[in-house]
């Protein structure tokens, strides 16, 4: 008997009807001899609702308290496929992610998983029942306070269980058909990929993929399990996230260079220190007050000096969400550094193309560049990795520069893609 982990998305869950059929597709993967262990999301848009709750009763809810209220989404939609199940005749148990044994650090809102601890897991599985365990959740190892770790992070639970129990690999259900070549609501021509390398994966979903969360696959390369993306809306086979011999691929490829699709990231912004002083030392002061802030940086350009002034400006981009913590980071440090102001811009996207095929192929970056001139596309930053080129274009532009950059590089399929619900997790 071979083991399987499911996770369901909120899409695949949104309503009492939605959690029948799933709690049927359990059943039948659980008749076909398998021992099945589900992580499951919050219904639908709970997670929102409830984050919009917080907010009413608090403009600055407390972490501790916010992680306790917004765990309550997953715990009610495990409950819910429990009781689905014993209707259909499959004995199941639910779990809060500390009671399944999820180990975090302490961090409220972001904690990672340190380890677990399935012990009541396998002896419900020994037992005959289907486990199931509420994602996104766990327990801080040294305060034991309920922990969450980040939005999306549903799939993260789900491979770190499928590691710790050593399954044969793990579903990811979600309301697309598997990995795209885009996103298909942006490109309706958007074609199916059947397998993907987990360093391909890494890329898409670090450049704003969110069809799988990017500490997913990380935790899924480490720990060599192999991911399978499949809707809870078809039979349909999905796409596999597994290790792939990347050198094979590209001496099959031939001539052409092998682009695995195109991602894009809304939550980018962008910060420009303008007038600082061109000596030693400078950026280093600069990017060590953002890393002490906890702050990630994506993209960074620094012009060229002024000879007449000796000062230079420096731009980088950051999530959307720390913008107001590394402008409040960089204005305290403006006597000490000598800057003339700061610049910020909310209004900016960042596109991507992902492939392994880019290091023995020169010409992905001008065949990239060049269908975003065509589409009259403006470039504000560029930045590149041995299987990606990502850049920085106007918000206005980027549904446009994904279009052009997926025709480009002949991705384009000759029917639509199907969205079943409209999230994409």
């Amino acid at each position: 008997m071979t083991r399987v982990v499911q996770k369901f998305g909120g899409s695949s869950v949104a309503d009492a009807e939605s959690i029948k059929r799933v709690a049927r597709r359990v059943l039948a993967t659980k008749q076909e001899g398998h021992d099945v262990v589900v992580v499951i999301s919050a219904m639908g848009d709970t997670t929102d609702e409830l984050m919009d709750l917080a907010l009413q009763v608090s403009p600055l809810p407390a972490p501790r308290e916010l992680d306790m209220l917004l765990t309550t989404g997953e715990r009610q939609s495990a409950a819910l496929l429990a009781m689905a199940l014993s209707d259909l005749g499959s004995e199941a148990r639910s779990y809060t992610g500390s009671q399944a044994g999820v180990i975090t650090t302490g961090k409220h809102g972001d904690a990672r998983i340190i380890d677990i601890t399935p012990g009541r897991i396998e002896s419900a599985l020994a037992a005959g029942h289907v486990v199931i365990v509420a994602g996104f959740q766990g327990v801080a190892q040294d305060t034991k306070d309920i922990t969450t770790l980040g939005r999306g992070a549903s799939d993260t639970t789900a491979v770190a269980l499928a590691a710790a129990l050593g399954a044969e690999y793990c579903e990811i259900y979600t309301d697309v058909d598997g990995i795209f070549t885009a996103d298909p609501r942006i490109v309706p021509s958007a074609r199916q990929v059947p397998e993907i390398s987990y360093e391909e994966m890494m890329e898409m979903a670090a450049s704003g993929a969110k069809v799988l969360h990017l500490r997913c696959v990380e935790y899924a390369r480490r720990e060599n399990v192999p991911v399978h993306v499949r809707s809870s809306f078809s039979t349909r086979p999905g796409t596999w996230v597994r290790d792939i011999n990347l050198t094979n691929r590209k001496e099959s490829s031939m001539e052409q260079a092998l682009i695995s699709g195109v991602a894009h990231d809304r939550n980018e912004a962008k910060i420009t220190i303008v007038g600082v002083p061109d000596k030693v030392g400078m950026a280093a002061r600069i990017f060590s007050a953002i890393a002490q802030a906890d702050i990630n940086i994506d993209m960074i350009v620094q012009n060229q000096s002024v000879t007449e002034t000796s000062r230079t400006d420096i731009s980088f981009s950051l999530p959307m969400g720390d913008g107001r913590r590394a402008m409040e980071t960089l204005d305290a440090l403006k006597d000490k550094i000598g800057y003339s102001e700061l610049l910020f811009d909310d209004q900016i996207g960042k596109v991507s193309v992902v492939g392994v095929g880019m290091k023995s192929h020169p010409g992905v970056t001008a065949k990239f560049f060049s269908a975003l001139a065509e589409a009259n596309v403006n470039i504000h930053m560029i930045s590149t990795s041995e299987i990606r080129i990502s850049v920085v274009v106007s918000a206005e532009d980027v549904d446009t520069a994904v279009r052009a950059a997926h025709t480009a590089f002949g991705l384009d399929a000759e029917g639509e893609a199907v969205v079943y619900a409209g999230t994409g997790r």
